[in-house]
């Protein structure tokens, strides 16, 4: 069943098209792969299913819902978080207390209640550090809560700017070229991240240049070029497709 689902997308600055009637669906219980060259329109796709952009023409289902024109707070609460391709932590907080950010979507106390500190908002509070905490376990990053995260290694940094994701609770996660920058080991390291999410029950949408990543991780994949979609499949099918070889050489396939 389709949890997250773009339908006929379109999405044009000026004359110019970013996206062309795109469409594809987010399953339930599955990594998706979304891959293509530089330019080929994975950011934009992000933008549209985050609020950041709004599709000129289409619509994004959540859940049996249009999201589409939705704010970005708006989403986010219902359940789609991301990361980005540009690490985007507070790098003035620690660790915890990015992981406690995310928990702002979740919370009910507000203004006055944090100002008169009353039992209940102390409560909430508790609870917002320990579910951070929790999503900091979850990736492997606990032993660095106390750490600014501007100290952590980048390594670090990205696992934890996934944790602060998960913290929110997302049914739907978007990772945006999580492992860029990574090293072999790195990245290994990641992948086992990538499906524990999954296993847990969070649909995870990935977008990505390692190709050992991607095939081995995702069970299905969507390749777009020029913000058309060219190919949909299987790793072994997206790998032995040739629009997507082509695309990626810019020559035919033999």
């Amino acid at each position: 069943m389709a949890h997250l689902e773009l339908k006929n997308i379109t999405v044009r600055f000026g004359g110019l098209y970013a996206l062309s009637e795109l469409s594809f669906s987010i399953n339930t219980g599955e990594v998706l792969g979304l891959i293509g060259p530089n330019g080929a329109g994975k950011t934009t796709i992000f933008n549209v299913l985050t609020g950041v952009y709004k599709a000129t023409e289409g619509d994004v289902i959540f859940e049996g819902e249009s999201i589409l024109g939705k704010r970005p707070y708006q989403i986010f609460s219902k359940g789609v978080a991301r990361t980005f391709q540009n690490i985007r932590l507070f790098p003035k907080m620690t660790a915890i207390e990015n992981a406690m950010v995310a928990r702002h979507c979740r919370s009910n106390k507000g203004v006055i209640g944090a100002l008169l500190k009353t039992k209940s908002q102390k409560n909430e509070e508790a609870s917002i550090r320990e579910k951070g905490f929790q999503a900091l376990e979850f990736m492997g990053v606990e032993k660095f809560a106390d750490t600014v995260s501007s100290n952590l290694s980048y390594g670090i940094q990205r696992r934890l700017e996934i944790a602060r994701a998960l913290a929110s609770e997302p049914k739907v996660i978007l990772l945006d070229e999580p492992a860029a920058g990574m090293n072999p080991s790195e990245s290994s390291e990641l992948m086992k991240y990538i499906a524990k999410i999954s296993q847990v029950g969070i649909d995870v949408l990935l977008v990505e240049h390692d190709m050992k990543v991607v095939m081995g991780v995702c069970s299905r994949i969507v390749c777009v070029d020029h913000g058309v979609k060219i190919a949909e499949g299987t790793p072994q099918e997206i790998q032995k497709n040739p629009q997507v070889i082509e695309a990626y050489l810019g020559q035919p396939a033999a």
